[in-house]
């Protein structure tokens, strides 16, 4: 089960994914909620920097390039809470499954890449709940690299880690700040208990070991009333957009 930050259990559970950009961890979160959902559990969704409250703030810092260490921190740390009171923790108290497409571990690990003081960044977060699971999908450089600009014109400005000056060449830029921060989680994985997934198996495989880990923490997890025809589908093994449509019968 999750938990809140002073130790009460939450009825919910909480499983959240974390990894260097490239490391496929979004996609593997999508099997999971297909899956998941396919099963009859009660499914809530949360994604890092994706609250209206700072979306547009934050859209014209980047674009202006306005954003230091420190504001960069405290602008994800707003678009954390507001999603966290909004969508997390009501969700958890209900008993349902939350996913969340990164959390708290995104920005102990790239603010303290980009020289925030790691302390610092902890206490900013302290209000967070603990997770039920923390996958951390675990990546080399040179493969996120290739993953990140296949069809892609260039980096993204602060994705490479321009603002840091740490070289003019966005590619060498980007290897330098992402291997920053893959240092960071790869601290990060014992103090905060990450479960360590390779990204670079093969994504079914991948798959097998992510519902392996989420299976045993399963129980009790809030399920939605299952209609003859999900059941019978989800008996199948089958997951996907029809399975949220509603049948209907020939003429």
């Amino acid at each position: 089960m999750a938990r809140l930050s002073n130790g009460q259990a939450l009825p919910g559970k909480l499983f959240v994914v974390e990894g260097i950009d490239g490391s496929g961890k979004s996609t593997q979160l999508d099997l999971l909620r297909k899956w998941l959902s396919a099963s009859g559990y009660c499914i809530g969704f949360s994604e890092w920097n994706s609250s209206p409250i700072v979306r547009a703030t934050t859209k014209r810092g980047k674009k202006k390039q306005l954003l230091t260490p420190v504001t960069f921190c405290l602008v994800h740390a707003v678009d954390f809470a507001d999603r966290f009171e909004q969508q997390i923790l009501p969700a958890l108290k209900a008993g349902a499954i939350v996913l969340a497409d990164r959390y708290i571990y995104t920005a102990f690990a790239r603010d303290a890449a980009r020289g925030v003081d790691p302390e610092y960044v902890r206490q900013v977060y302290s209000f967070a709940a603990i997770p039920t699971v923390a996958l951390y999908f675990r990546v080399g450089l040179d493969e996120s690299l290739r993953r990140i600009i296949t069809g892609r014109p260039k980096l993204k400005w602060y994705e490479a880690g321009m603002d840091l000056g740490l070289s003019e060449d966005p590619l060498e830029s980007y290897r330098l700040f992402q291997g920053r921060i893959l240092r960071e989680y790869d601290r990060l994985v014992d103090e905060c208990d990450l479960h360590v997934i390779d990204a670079m198996l093969p994504i079914v495989d991948q798959q097998r070991l992510v519902r392996d880990t989420i299976l045993p923490h399963l129980e009790g997890a809030l399920r939605a009333e299952a209609s003859p025809w999900r059941r019978t589908v989800s008996a199948e093994g089958l997951s996907g957009r029809y399975l949220d449509m509603t049948p209907t019968t020939g003429a």
